[in-house]
């Protein structure tokens, strides 16, 4: 079977967390597109070139621990819109995506550039308040000398790079459901994002 979710939205919206749980559910594969791209801004961020950083990416670079800091997010956002980085790691993305057995794949444009044929399209948001206020008590859970304010500055530049960037800007695709967190519990929005996904699946695989 192939059978592709994916999952768009900006930082912090909770689209990560939907995507990694919609997976379990169904026992897809998951892939969390932006990784790609925090490992590409941390490479950049150590010196290399953002397209060479790009094209030699290896799983060993998606299993840092730093890449949810604030610097390597911005750096990732930096190196997002050049197009020969985009064009090193669509590849990767679009062979993910379409795998036998089902795929998750959250990020910012996977519904609209990656996968536009995705059998499931979600866009996750969430107000720039609620956002703003997850990310903090992720970062101070992690220690990080940080305030809500500094977040929320941080967030709405990054939002603003990836929405007015000419190379496949972040925006919900045409076909894309809405699917606004703010006022939701982290079970609620797992919950609609399945049901959303279970109207789509296949009559055979729903009578499993």
């Amino acid at each position: 079977m192939i059978f592709t979710v994916a999952i768009d939205g900006p930082a912090a919206a909770g689209k990560g967390t939907i995507a990694k749980a919609v997976a379990k559910h169904f026992g897809f594969a998951y892939l969390d597109s932006g990784l790609l791209y925090r490992a590409t801004g941390r490479r950049v961020l150590n010196g290399q070139d953002p397209v060479d950083a790009a094209a030699s990416l290896t799983p060993q670079d998606l299993a840092h621990d730093d890449l949810r800091n604030a610097q390597v997010a911005q750096a990732a956002s930096k190196v997002a819109p050049n197009p020969q980085v985009r064009s090193a790691l669509v590849d990767f993305q679009r062979s993910f995506a379409r795998r036998p057995g089902g795929a998750v794949i959250d990020g910012r444009d996977i519904g609209t550039v990656i996968c536009p044929q995705a059998e499931v399209k979600l866009y996750v948001t969430a107000s720039d308040a609620v956002r703003a206020q997850r990310r903090f008590q992720e970062l101070a859970a992690k220690g990080a000398d940080t305030d809500v304010q500094t977040v929320l500055r941080d967030l709405q530049e990054r939002d603003a790079r990836d929405r007015e960037r000419e190379v496949a800007p972040m925006r919900p695709a045409d076909d894309a459901v809405m699917l606004d967190t703010s006022d939701m519990s982290i079970a609620q929005a797992v919950s609609r994002a399945i049901s959303l996904i279970a109207a789509q699946l296949p009559s055979e695989i729903q009578n499993d």
